[in-house]
């Protein structure tokens, strides 16, 4: 399996490991991500015009992938807004408070709701649904911000995408790429997947556990739903009453509608995006009277401020790591080997053909494929390359290969699909106000040491 690597696949390397050492450093990325995107363009087109304009056009590019993400956020900020200012949220968050009493119950409770919900409707709107009510709660029972972003980012975009066992997207592409059956794809899956969220979401609530006791990670129960913003004389106790049965069941309608209609991804935070534009708007008409036109104006322009500050520092990563897939076409042009798969899969499909074949080592390498594939952030763009690729090994060692194409394909969701790839987890951290940069560095030793088990855990299931 043969692949043609060219000084572009190289300096993409080079490039990887500054910006990962940089965020390793606690330094900003933003310098590297611009250089390397100028210099992939430099050397691909051979045009100092081409090359400072691809920088540009890669903004372009990494705005619009991530357009639906900054507006679902950005909308749901807004919501949460005139929920605290109107004294809603108090009264919503009562019935859960008296379950999540302290920062443990939080962490799991909401990990495990989440892990669920994202079974059946996929992560992102799982978060927007979870967010604006659990998030003050896990927060006044002490647990921190970022413990709460953790939670619902490892129990979603991690156990839940990776094995995706309900919509079957994942295990589908893997399957194929195989030539297995689905179904065997999702059951060699569940022991690796047991394991990888197991170990993962143990080491990270042991370390979360251990930071806060020595005071590096401080509970506070700040936030954008917590602002302190007087809400005396907006609502009635009865009318916040109302809204708070009223806004749960317009989501649980959401659901129900997810279901019937086989929504998800994309058209799923659709459905959830529209039911917070339409409860703002209700809101703001009840709480303000005559200045609720004025007033919804302003909390959608609250919500787009905060979307755009979070995620203005994660474009230009972003516009780099998309270089890797199909984005470099579309932003530099057709400058890679006529048989390049994108810069990520070949670098994957070059690791796969230099490696000798024993189970161990096939174990290994799909566990490094799936990580360098994740790079982009997506983390399906590269599962196809680890169900083929676990296909030859599979047949070169006599068997295994269905354990080989479920352990690519966790290895890619878990590093792209959301808990390492800073602007995959933008959803956990942007709903819980913390850096996704923060998040990311939080989620790496647990991550690792989840992924290095379960590779283990793989060899002797092979």
């Amino acid at each position: 399996m043969e692949m043609e690597l060219t000084a572009l696949h190289w300096i993409y390397v080079v490039f990887i490991a500054l910006i990962i050492g940089f965020m390793v450093k606690r330094r900003d990325t933003t310098l590297i991500c611009i250089i390397g995107i100028f210099l992939l363009a430099l050397v691909a087109t051979g045009s100092l015009a081409s090359s400072i304009s691809g920088i540009f056009n890669s903004f372009i590019f990494a705005i619009t992938e991530l357009m639906s993400t900054i507006l679902i956020i950005s909308i749901i900020v807004a919501m949460s807004t005139v929920l605290t200012k109107s004294g809603i949220n108090d009264v919503m968050i009562a019935p859960f408070a008296k379950f999540i009493k302290n920062p443990t119950l939080a962490f799991w409770v909401i990990g495990i709701v989440m892990m669920v919900i994202s079974w059946f409707f996929w992560p992102s709107p799982a978060v927007a649904l979870l967010g604006a009510v659990l998030l003050p709660v896990a927060l006044r029972a002490g647990l921190p911000a970022l413990g709460v972003a953790m939670a619902m980012n490892l129990f979603g975009h991690g156990i839940a995408l990776s094995g995706d066992f309900i919509i079957q997207a994942a295990p589908k592409l893997t399957g194929d790429a195989a030539s297995i059956p689905v179904g065997d794809v999702i059951a060699a899956s569940i022991p690796l997947v047991i394991t990888m969220g197991v170990v993962t979401t143990l080491s990270a609530f042991i370390l979360l556990k251990r930071d806060m006791k020595l005071g590096r990670i401080k509970a506070d129960n700040e936030g954008f739903v917590q602002d302190p913003t007087m809400s005396e004389g907006l609502l009635t106790l009865g009318q916040k009453k109302f809204f708070a049965v009223f806004i749960p069941i317009a989501f649980l309608l959401d659901v129900v509608a997810l279901s019937i209609l086989k929504l998800q991804g994309g058209d799923a935070t659709a459905l959830v995006g529209g039911t917070a534009v339409f409860i703002l708007l209700v809101l703001s008409l009840a709480a303000h009277k005559q200045q609720g036109l004025e007033k919804s104006t302003a909390y959608l322009i609250q919500g787009f401020q905060f979307g755009f500050k979070v995620f203005g520092p994660v474009i230009p990563i972003a516009a780099f790591f998309y270089l890797g897939d199909s984005g470099f076409n579309q932003i530099i042009g057709d400058y890679l080997p006529k048989t390049s798969l994108g810069i990520v899969n070949d670098l994957g499909a070059a690791l796969a053909a230099s490696v000798p074949l024993t189970k161990e080592i096939a174990a290994v390498t799909l566990t490094g494929i799936g990580a360098i594939t994740g790079l982009d952030g997506s983390g399906f763009s590269g599962i196809s390359l680890a169900g083929s690729v676990a296909k030859l090994f599979g047949t070169a060692i006599g068997g295994g290969t269905a354990t080989l194409t479920a352990l690519g394909q966790i290895t890619a969701i878990w590093v792209g699909g959301g808990t390492l790839i800073p602007w995959a987890l933008i959803p956990a951290a942007a709903i819980c106000n913390v850096s996704p940069f923060e998040l990311a560095r939080r989620n790496l030793l647990p991550v690792t040491i989840g992924l290095a088990v379960t590779t283990i855990v793989a060899m002797f299931l092979i």
